[in-house]
């Protein structure tokens, strides 16, 4: 009886697992995204990837969920990269600078004063060289781009004393991220760049390792910067596009479907918190303006404009800028 009995229970078990990895009998297959980003969980961001992941499960009928993790809850942005590229189901929250690392060219996105409006952002999506530059990144590098629609904002350069030329950044140490074309515009733009992980800037600025940082104004609100720095000078230097990226070999896994309202949904959420962001960027001024911080408006423009051109002659960028500009009609 003994024996029927755990052969009965093998059975069974053998079973449930052929159902578990099979679906069964007119069941749905169901697939989990999880992503994870450096923001904060009250940036306009964060809220925008949990609005993505409400409409991708409720299109899909719950086939396709997106768990969101904020404060680089997952890992460091270069780590997540490297754990997709394996295949994983994770999502990151990139930019085309860290993009770069693998296609050079796409990381003219990030370059000073490349575009300067939501209108030229979006346009991207559709020039012949960006389509071509992400196809390169999903077969030969394993990063599938989902859209890159989510605006940031424009940075600016925080620090503690005013900077209006180029020539007032001489020898300040300011954060940027680890990726050759943020190192590069800082540089180009008269700063010394320094490399740090964003959750690292507040004591970073405390010890003195930088001088300062080149943020867009909801995350110095976001995360209290501006107890450590004390103005905001409005040199609009890049206007940050931010691309959401997936394994190629997971998003190749999903059914057609799921695909398509990833990718729709993607775009129609981060073109909404991008709107949403316009209007966070003027509250987060008004906001550390009552806090004291002095807000420096009367930047040279055009003397930034011309030094940020060093930035694409270094990294040998310039062909690459000038023809997707074209494309886009700028």
């Amino acid at each position: 009886m003994r024996r029927l009995t755990r052969r009965l229970s093998i059975a069974c078990a053998a079973l449930a697992l052929a159902v578990g990895f099979h679906g069964g009998a007119g069941a749905q297959e169901t697939f989990t995204l999880r992503f994870n980003h450096v923001l904060g969980p009250d940036e306009p961001y964060h809220q925008g990837f949990l609005n993505w992941a409400e409409r991708v499960e409720e299109r899909t009928d719950g086939g396709l969920t997106i768990e969101v993790f904020h404060s680089a809850q997952l890992g460091v942005e270069e780590d997540i990269i490297e754990q997709i590229r394996q295949g994983a189901n994770i999502g990151q929250n990139t930019d085309s600078a860290r993009l770069g690392n693998y296609v050079p060219g796409i990381a003219v996105v990030n370059g000073p004063y490349f575009v300067e409006s939501l209108e030229e952002a979006y346009a991207l999506a559709d020039s012949p060289t960006m389509q071509e530059w992400q196809r390169e990144l999903a077969d030969q590098h394993g990063l599938k781009v989902v859209c890159f629609d989510w605006v940031q904002g424009f940075r600016h350069f925080f620090t503690n004393k005013e900077i209006r030329t180029p020539e007032d950044l001489a020898g300040l140490r300011i954060r940027t991220p680890p990726a050759p074309i943020w190192q590069e515009s800082v540089r180009a733009l008269g700063a010394v760049p320094v490399a740090l992980n964003f959750t690292d800037i507040y004591p970073g600025l405390q010890q003195r390792a930088v001088d300062g940082a080149e943020l867009v104004y909801p995350n110095i609100t976001s995360a209290n910067l501006n107890e450590v720095l004390s103005h905001a000078n409005e040199t609009a230097h890049i206007l940050l596009v931010n691309f959401q990226v997936v394994s190629a070999q997971w998003f190749d896994g999903l059914p057609e479907d799921y695909q398509t309202a990833l990718v729709e949904e993607c775009r129609a959420a981060g073109q909404e918190t991008s709107a949403t962001i316009q209007q966070a960027e003027e509250e987060a001024k008004a906001q550390l303006i009552e806090a004291g911080m002095t807000v420096v408006e009367d930047v040279d423009l055009e003397a930034f404009r011309k030094a940020g051109e060093k930035a694409y002659e270094a990294l040998g960028l310039v062909e690459a800028k000038d023809k997707v500009q074209e494309e886009i009609g700028r």
